[in-house]
């Protein structure tokens, strides 16, 4: 019945494909718009790895999972009489014409804050009751507090220069340090998510990617403490073993053959 699909390059062959699954597959039959919810934010977050490890053939198979989540949501859409794949591809084309006044209109834009200023305000011409509608409360929190940051920035809600979020950053160190001298857990808890928003809005303004940084340090302190490990059973004791002196030594040991490895 099936004989003549075959792979091709072709988007509305990929769409038959995707429906005949939905037809023919006890798997992909059960699915709803809900229960693979999840898996849309792991293939996103996996094609975010391949840009940042720069593996560019991994990258184009990640987008290729990412796709198939656009194409399988619209067709259970389209069961329901919600929207189809062309109704998708529609709007997306109709926002983003609308919104490059710049390029497709006369608007006059010359650099690229000015183009983000001017989206927020069509964004709010469009029926936005706020500047921060519409970001992803699953978003994680580092990158959420980095929009939201960035959207009232580009409509002028911001800190004339970096010695603003050098002043709020110190000013947040000092309440929470005295939050934790009155041990005060709620007041501590509060504190700590003050200053790790006044962190990224330092970061804003020193050309720093928070999610990244934290990403990257997670990277590093896993790779040291990895080489850790590996000295510690080279030993033939067990990290227990050791007291917090002995295995600070390993830690310098593991940074200074890290660094030796060019890492």
């Amino acid at each position: 019945m099936y004989d003549h699909i075959r792979p091709s390059n072709s988007f509305s062959d990929f769409v038959e494909l995707v429906s005949i699954l939905r037809k023919e597959c006890p798997w992909d039959r059960k699915q709803t718009h809900e229960s693979i919810k999840e898996n849309l934010i792991e293939e996103a977050y996996e094609a975010a790895e391949a840009i940042e490890e720069k593996d560019y053939e991994e990258l184009s198979k990640e987008l290729g999972d990412l796709m198939l989540h656009v194409i399988f949501q619209s067709k259970l859409a389209s069961e329901h009489n919600a929207f189809t794949i062309e109704d998708v591809i529609y709007r997306i084309q109709e926002k983003l014409i609308r919104r490059h006044p710049h390029v497709f209109d006369q608007l006059d834009v010359d650099d690229e804050q000015k183009v983000a200023e001017n989206w927020e305000k069509l964004k709010m011409k469009e029926g936005k009751k706020s500047v921060l509608e519409g970001l992803p409360k699953h978003l994680p929190a580092l990158i959420r507090a980095y929009r939201m940051q960035e959207k009232v920035s580009n409509i002028g809600f911001d800190w004339p220069d970096e010695n603003g979020p050098w002043q709020k950053l110190d000013e947040e160190f000092r309440e929470l340090k005295e939050a934790v001298k009155q041990n005060d857990n709620e007041q501590i808890r509060l504190e700590f998510g003050d200053l790790l928003f006044s962190m990224v809005n330092l970061s804003r303004f020193i050309g720093v990617q928070p999610e990244d940084a934290l990403r990257a340090s997670n990277a590093k302190f896993e790779r040291r403490f990895r080489i850790v490990e590996e000295n510690v059973s080279t030993s033939g004791k067990a990290l227990s073993d050791f007291n917090i002196d002995e295995l600070d030594a390993f830690w310098e040991a593991a940074k200074k053959q890290e660094k030796s490895n060019g890492q």
